[in-house]
């Protein structure tokens, strides 16, 4: 099963690091992960060099392959006639091809979907019906024994602290949408700080019995931290076996000048309910 490395919210342009960011790109080739997930806000304007900025970046992590997703920072805010007609034109160019699209992988299978909505709503984004089609599909394609994982930029769930942030519209809908799918973990961004934990934290759903794992990393490389993580840089890294899914939170530590670990959190998979002692 491989190992995925979680980052998110790199911000290119004035709140970019190039300190933190040189860190994460060592920490990244140490850490030799199978996959990257990348969950969006690429930029801070959507402007074309901090696109060909953040290609680079990405360019310098470990050559395996990487799922990216647009945030609502990588779709043109001010530029209104570009952002109404044309608003994934760089991020296309520069970073992904396709907004929403699929990787099957030894172990796993990746949906990335778009939640960006660059015509209705720029901060809180949307998930369309036609999307959890699509998501539908491709898991329905997944090989059996795949752990299935979703990726968007946008969070359905709340992180369960005081900072009171607003989730996508009907994201409760999407969220036994994709329970029904049996859909493993979701990975996203957009808080600027982590949020590790269970879906049936915050929402019962139409199915108690089944919650899907959550993973929110905080701002990769930007001082755009909020909350507990203000000012700081998070990343996650999950270790994926046959009976447990292991996600390990690191924070960038200004001396030694890289990314540390700080917590761990365990899951059994779904379809194994209780965590083995003596596990990894």
């Amino acid at each position: 099963m491989p190992t995925i490395l979680h980052i998110s919210d790199l911000h290119f342009g004035p709140p970019y690091m190039a300190e933190v960011g040189d860190a994460l790109a060592t920490t990244a080739t140490t850490l030799a992960p199978d996959l990257i997930v990348a969950s969006g806000d690429f930029t801070q304007r959507a402007k074309r060099q901090q696109f060909a900025d953040a290609r680079v970046f990405l360019d310098r992590l470990p050559d395996v392959p990487i799922i990216c997703t647009p945030g609502n920072h990588d779709v043109p805010l001010y530029r209104i006639w570009e952002r109404l007609s044309r608003p994934h034109e760089l991020y296309c160019k520069h970073i992904e091809h396709h907004l929403d699209h699929a990787l099957h992988f030894e172990g796993v299978s990746v949906v990335s979907l778009d939640s960006t909505a660059p015509r209705r709503s720029i901060s809180n984004g949307r998930i369309k019906l036609g999307q959890l089609e699509f998501c539908e599909r491709a898991f329905s394609e997944s090989p059996p024994g795949n752990l299935r994982i979703l990726t968007a930029h946008h969070h359905f769930a709340p992180a369960p602290d005081y900072e009171r942030d607003q989730v996508m519209p009907k994201a409760r809908r999407a969220l036994d949408r994709l329970v029904g799918m049996r859909v493993d973990l979701i990975l996203g961004g957009h808080l600027h700080r982590a949020y590790i934990g269970n879906s049936l934290d915050v929402y019962r759903g139409a199915d108690p019995e089944h919650g899907i794992i959550i993973v929110q990393s905080g701002t990769s490389t930007s001082r755009r931290g909020r909350g507990r993580e203000r000012e700081k840089n998070t990343m996650n890294l999950l270790y994926l076996d046959r009976n447990m899914i292991d996600i390990t939170h690191f924070l960038y530590f200004d001396e030694p000048h890289r990314f540390e670990p700080v917590s761990r959190h365990r899951f059994p998979r779904p379809g194994h309910p209780f965590v083995e002692i003596g596990d990894r």
